[in-house]
C-alpha cells in the first residue's frame, strides 16, 4: 500500500491553491494525503488560504489530514514528498507594475509575455532558487512540481543552478486550450493524443489524435476555428479577458492556418492589436485583484463568521488536476502523456540543444521521458522560437551575471519591443520599479 504522502505547497497564499487541493481530495485513492502545508510569506494570504482549505477538508470528510501554514521554510519542506510551486515574487501589486509601465510606452502589458513578462522573470528567478535551496536542504528526494511562471525563463535558471534537482516544469494551458476547444466543438478531449512543441506560452498543434474516432481530428478542428470563434468553458465564465484570449485564436488560424497555436502567441504575433484595444489603466492584474483575490478573501471572512452555507466560490477548471495527475504518475508509476517544459536536447531536431522547450513527455516514478518530433519544425516557427530562447537565455544570463548590457540586450530582442531605444526607457523604469526584487544590474 502507498504510504500517505506529504504535500507542501510553496505560495500556499495563491487563490489557485482552492483548485489543487480539490483535486487533490478527488484523487485521494492515488494521492493518498497525510498532510498539507501552506508556505507563504505572506502570513495574512497564507491564514486566510489555511481557514479556506481546513473548511474544505471537513466538508470533504478529510479531518483526518493534517494541515499546517507557516512562513518557516524548515517546518514546509521537512521530510516532505511533493512540492507544489506557485510563487509570485512582488505579488498582484508588482505583476500590476510589469504590465503599466508596459503599457505606458505602447508595450504588450501581459503577466508571462512581452517586457512585463521579462519583469517578472527577473523577479522569480531568485524567489523559486530560494524554494529549489530549502528543498535540497530539507527534502532532497521530494518532487518539485512548478507552476511558477515565466517557465521557460524559471527552467533555464533551476537547471543552471541545480542540474540534478528531481523537478517537473508544467504549464495547464495547452490542457486548457484542449478542454476548450473540445467544449466549444463537441469532443471529448480525454480521448486525445495531442502533439505540440514550442516555448512556453509559446507553440503549436501538430496533431491530435482522437482515440475514439480513432483519427487525427486537428484539420476539422482548424476549421471550426477560423468559422466559429470559441466561448470561454466555465472556469473562466464571465471572464472578458480569457473571452478575448480564445477569440484571437481563430484570428491566428485564419491568417496561418497550418497549425492550431497557444492563445499567447497573439501578443507576439499581433503585439499592435492587443495593445489597441487594452485598458492602460485597468489592467489583467486589477481584473484579478478585485476577482479571484476579493473572491479569496471573502470565503476566508465567511468562514471566520461562522458561516456554513454557500462560503466556496471558485472553479479553477483542469488547472489543479494537472499538476495532481502529474504527482500521481510518478508516485504510482503510470506514465502518463503531459506537455513539459524541458532541455531540448534534440527533441525539436532542428533547434538549438540547449533551448528549454515545450513537448510532450511521459511521467513516471524516475522522472520526464520527452517525445522527440520525427521531422524539423518550419522556418517560420524555428525563427520565431531562436529569437526567443536567445531573449530569454540572455536575461537569465543577466540575472547571474548582474549585467545591465545582457537585460538591455534581452529586452530588445524580446519580440514585442521595436527598438532598443524603448527596451532602454523601460528597462531603466522596471529597474527602478524593481528594486526590492531584481538583482543589481551594473
Amino acid at each position: 500500500m502507498t504510504k500517505k504522502q506529504v504535500i507542501t505547497i510553496a505560495g500556499g497564499g495563491s487563490t489557485y491553491t482552492p483548485g489543487i487541493i480539490q483535486a487533490v481530495l478527488k484523487d485521494s485513492e492515488r494521492l493518498p494525503l497525510e498532510e498539507i502545508r501552506l508556505y507563504d510569506i505572506n502570513q495574512e494570504r497564507n491564514d486566510d488560504m489555511k481557514l479556506v482549505i481546513d473548511f474544505m477538508l471537513k466538508q470533504e470528510g478529510h479531518d483526518n489530514v493534517k494541515l499546517i501554514s507557516t512562513e518557516n521554510p524548515a517546518i514546509a519542506f521537512t521530510g516532505c514528498d511533493f512540492v507544489f510551486s506557485q510563487i509570485r515574487v512582488g505579488g498582484m501589486k508588482m505583476r500590476e507594475q510589469d504590465e503599466k509601465i508596459a503599457l505606458k510606452h505602447g508595450l504588450v502589458g501581459q503577466e508571462t509575455c512581452g517586457l512585463g513578462g521579462f519583469a517578472y522573470g527577473l523577479r522569480s528567478m531568485g524567489g523559486l532558487l530560494e524554494v529549489v535551496g530549502y528543498v535540497q536542504q530539507y527534502a532532497p528526494e521530494a518532487w518539485i512540481l512548478n507552476y511558477t511562471n515565466p517557465e521557460s525563463i524559471i527552467s533555464e535558471a533551476v537547471r543552471r543552478q541545480y542540474p540534478g534537482i528531481k523537478m517537473i516544469n508544467a504549464c495547464d494551458m495547452t490542457i486548457s486550450i484542449e478542454d476548450t476547444m473540445a467544449a466549444n466543438y463537441g469532443y471529448d478531449h480525454t480521448n486525445w493524443v495531442s502533439s505540440y512543441y514550442g516555448l512556453n506560452h509559446f507553440g503549436w498543434y501538430t496533431e491530435i489524435y482522437d482515440k475514439e474516432l480513432k483519427r487525427d481530428i486537428m484539420p476539422e478542428l482548424i476549421e471550426k476555428l477560423i468559422s466559429q470563434k470559441m466561448d470561454v468553458t466555465d472556469a473562466n465564465a464571465g471572464d472578458t479577458s480569457w473571452q478575448e484570449a480564445f477569440g484571437m485564436m481563430s484570428v491566428i488560424t485564419k491568417d496561418f492556418p497550418t497549425h492550431i497555436p497557444n492563445n499567447y502567441l497573439e501578443y507576439y504575433l499581433y503585439p499592435d492589436m492587443v495593445v489597441e484595444k487594452a485598458d492602460k489603466n485597468y489592467t489583467r492584474a486589477n481584473m484579478v485583484m478585485n476577482g479571484r483575490e476579493k473572491n479569496t478573501k471573502e470565503m476566508a471572512n465567511k468562514i471566520r463568521e461562522g458561516k456554513t452555507e454557500d462560503v466556496l466560490n471558485f472553479n479553477f477548471g483542469v488547472h489543479g488536476e494537472y499538476i495532481v495527475d502529474m504527482a500521481t504518475s510518478i508516485l504510482n508509476d503510470e506514465h502518463r502523456r503531459f506537455m513539459l517544459i524541458v532541455p531540448n536536447q534534440g527533441a525539436i531536431p532542428n533547434l538549438r540543444e540547449d533551448a528549454v522547450v515545450e513537448v510532450p513527455a511521459y511521467v513516471g516514478a524516475t522522472g520526464v521521458e520527452p517525445i522527440s518530433l520525427r521531422n524539423p519544425i518550419p522556418d517560420f516557427h524555428k525563427g520565431l522560437m531562436e529569437a526567443q530562447v536567445a531573449a530569454e537565455k540572455l536575461l537569465v544570463d543577466a540575472y547571474f551575471e548582474g549585467s545591465y548590457q545582457k537585460a538591455l540586450q534581452a529586452f530588445t530582442l524580446n519580440q514585442t519591443v521595436p527598438s532598443a531605444r524603448v527596451a532602454k526607457i523601460v528597462l531603466d523604469e522596471m529597474i527602478e520599479a524593481n528594486k526590492e526584487y531584481w538583482p543589481e544590474l551594473s
